[in-house]
């Protein structure tokens, strides 16, 4: 059988490419809101990250999702996902250890 194309996607912060699974996806909505979607399927302008803390953090110091997502990115909003990546993060993780069972 052919083996399928795995979609690759770079990490803004750390700039790695990786397959889209294993990253967290950021989008800016039509209506100007910026948060996280795990699904990946969110309509609006999306910019992926690692599931790492150190990720978002470097992404936050150096604006890398403002560029990404081209649009100014506040410190509020930061704040917000970053709690809110916390606990994605951990939804992230266990995904990724069901996926790696299978």
């Amino acid at each position: 059988m052919k083996q399928r194309k795995v979609p690759l996607r770079k990490c803004v912060a750390c700039q790695e490419m990786m397959p889209k699974k294993q990253l967290i996806r950021v989008v800016r909505t039509p209506e100007e809101e910026v948060l996280i979607d795990l699904s990946g399927k969110k309509s609006g302008r999306g910019a992926y990250l690692c599931g790492k803390e150190a990720c978002f953090r470097l992404a936050q110091k150096n604006r890398s999702l403002d560029r990404a997502l081209k649009a100014q990115v506040d410190s509020g909003i930061y704040e917000q996902l970053a709690q809110d990546f916390l606990r994605a993060e951990d939804e992230f993780l266990e995904a990724q250890k069901r996926v790696d069972n299978e």
